[in-house]
């Protein structure tokens, strides 16, 4: 009779019981795989649902050019206030209920509702003008602090170029009338400084508030009375939600109009210079993976505008009866024919 060793056995046991093991399954169970978080960000605009569509899908490929696919890594939810903007704080409080991880804000007044809202939750600007320090928004630019971060269109910084570019393309210009609301406090802010500007260039300012669109034909025919020669426009959401209505009254006063953003200038305007809103949108992009991994809102730098557009309509220009000089053209980022 063959003996078997104890250690034999041990080994001939253990291997029974692997190939038991093995042979019951066939192999081991992988461990679950936890589910793939996907993120749920707000996007908050004072402007109208109608016409951002640029600037959000700029944000979209931003976001894409990242790695993050919208419905598998994050979905996107956004709210209009269609430039009524005491809209903006039941808007914030209706993405913070759903609930969001972070809000994607066009604007001091939709990043301040924000705030207001949740000082958790992180904020994003997609190009806020005004002081942001001033505002209370941000501690300073290169530590903002709270929850609060992003980039700056330095709107305030612009206004004097943008006088300058104006006189310099329609000559003999001594009186301008500024189009603004003093309800959007970060453009209200600016009003000072654009007087301040124009006094500099020898230009006299003739003030147009308008707070709602039913107020716009009044301010047309109040800077026809004070004869008005030429307009700038210090844009905010309710020229944007009104901006069909503007481009007719531009149209019918003859008046040269300079504005912040290009979509005025495509319509009836003369020119448009300002930071490009795409731009802004697709960096802003880069904030929010920033955050998602980790980062803090408070040690994220506030950033500003690397790329400018300067868009001269010579259509509008020709309809005027203005000729653009070569000087001014050479400027120029884009003309339209």
């Amino acid at each position: 009779m063959q003996r078997t060793s104890r250690r034999q056995f041990l080994r001939g046991g253990l291997i029974l019981g692997s190939v038991g093991l093995l042979g019951g399954c066939g192999v081991l169970p992988a461990p679950a795989q936890q589910p793939v978080a996907v993120h749920r960000l707000g996007y908050l605009s004072g402007g109208p649902s109608a016409t951002p569509a640029a600037s959000l899908e700029a944000f979209r490929r931003g976001m894409r050019d990242l790695g993050y696919v919208e419905g598998r890594d994050f979905t996107l939810e956004t709210r209009f206030a269609e430039g009524q903007v005491e809209r903006s704080p039941d808007l914030a409080a209706e993405l913070i209920r759903l609930p969001v991880e972070l809000i994607v804000a066009v604007g001091t007044q939709q990043a301040r509702a924000a705030k207001d809202a949740s000082s958790t939750i992180p904020i994003v600007y997609a190009g806020a003008g005004g002081d942001l320090v001033a505002s209370g928004l941000v501690a300073s630019l290169a530590r903002p602090g709270g929850n609060v971060t992003g980039l700056t269109n330095i709107a305030n910084q612009l206004n004097g170029k943008r006088l300058e570019l104006l006189k310099e393309a329609v000559p003999g210009v001594s009186r301008v009338a500024v189009l603004w609301n003093p309800a959007v406090t970060d453009r209200a802010s600016e009003f000072p400084e654009v007087e301040a500007a124009a006094r500099g260039l020898g230009l006299r300012v003739i003030s147009l508030e308008v707070r709602e669109g039913s107020e716009l034909e009044a301010a047309f025919e109040a800077a026809s009375g004070q004869r008005a020669e030429a307009l700038l426009t210090l844009d905010n959401a309710l020229l944007s939600a009104i901006r069909g209505q503007l481009a007719e009254l531009v149209t019918k006063s003859r008046l040269p109009m300079m504005s912040d953003t290009r979509f005025h200038a495509d319509a009836a305007g003369l020119m448009a210079y300002g930071p490009d809103p795409a731009d802004q949108h697709r960096r802003a992009a880069t904030f929010v993976d920033k955050i998602l991994k980790g980062a803090k809102p408070a040690d994220l730098p506030i950033e500003q505008p690397t790329k400018f557009d300067f868009v001269i309509n010579l259509k509008t220009a020709r309809d005027l009866g203005l000729t653009i000089p070569q000087s001014v053209l050479q400027q120029a980022t884009e003309v339209i024919q």
